[in-house]
């Protein structure tokens, strides 16, 4: 049987060599705790198969693969994998890969690939997300659940009452930490296509990669979701402002650039709360959560 708190210490190890801060740390650590329990009411001996693990390498089936360090890491060292043990391996080319460890070193671990799977678990409906830089972990936090429900693609913008300002050395950090969020999430909600996050941008410039029709959330505007149950819609962008909202002369930007007002309810959400349920909303309306 598993043992729980090593196996608990090295995860925490793993997720501060990820620079996840202590909150998130201690989150995952309660919610680990939690599986680990529930695990051994069931008699599960093992976490190998649950576990996904990204590889930004080309994958074929009868080839070997040399493991990343932190995948080797996590695989080998919290999961504690041998030679011979299976792994599943994705590179976001819309395949599981599923693999066995076939060579531990010192300095590398290699995996061999033995068959593929077609994964079709995407969104009929593909939705952008045009987010507002938020601060620290609400940014986090909106990736992952975005990422979960389905986004396709996420465009991180400086708008006028952005609070947060990134120059270009903390933009690439940044930007780093996020597609490793997005990475994380598709490692745990089994999608095998990465979503794409886009470097931090102007709103200026982020709204004019709009695709398919876009909205931004107004509880005062005349169109509500409803009104989009019988239109065609394949694709759509959604526009979520910071902290602070969107000023007068952004939304101006945005109108000009071709989004329009959608009402989500009465009321006015903040902004780690707003494209997310605007997300599932219309995944349930003309994805697939229906």
């Amino acid at each position: 049987m598993i043992d729980a708190e090593l196996w608990l210490d090295r995860f925490v190890e793993y997720l501060q060599s990820r620079n996840y801060s202590e909150n998130t740390v201690f989150l995952y650590r309660k919610a680990s705790r939690q599986l680990l329990e529930f695990l051994a009411a069931e008699n599960v001996e093992s976490l190998a198969g649950l576990t996904r693990s990204h590889i930004d390498a080309m994958l074929q089936v009868g080839s070997e693969v040399t493991l990343p360090e932190d995948v080797a890491q996590h695989l080998l060292r919290v999961l504690r994998l041998e030679i011979g043990d299976a792994c599943v391996l994705f590179n976001g080319d819309g395949h599981d890969y599923d693999a066995r460890i076939v060579h531990l070193g010192k300095r590398e671990a290699r995996a061999e690939i033995v068959a593929a799977r077609r994964i079709d678990n995407e969104s009929p409906l593909r939705i952008t997300l045009l987010q507002g830089i938020a601060r620290g972990e609400k940014m986090d936090w909106i990736l992952q659940k975005a990422t979960e429900l389905g986004i396709a693609r996420v465009l991180p913008v400086e708008s006028e009452r952005s609070e947060v300002k990134l120059d270009a050395q903390r933009a690439a950090k940044r930007l780093a930490h996020w597609r490793g969020i997005v990475l994380s999430a598709c490692e745990q909600s089994g999608r095998a296509s990465v979503p794409e996050v886009a470097a931090p941008q102007p709103l200026a410039q982020g709204a004019g990669l709009r695709d398919g029709r876009g909205f931004i959330l107004d509880p005062l505007a005349d169109a509500s979701l409803s009104s989009l149950r019988d239109a065609s819609l394949q694709a759509c962008t959604i526009a979520i402002g910071p902290e602070g909202g969107w000023s007068p002369r952004d939304r101006e930007r945005l109108v000009a650039a071709g989004y329009e007002g959608l009402r989500l309810g009465p009321r006015v959400l903040r902004t780690e709360t707003a494209g997310i349920a605007a997300i599932a909303a219309l995944q349930a309306l003309r994805g697939d959560l229906g």
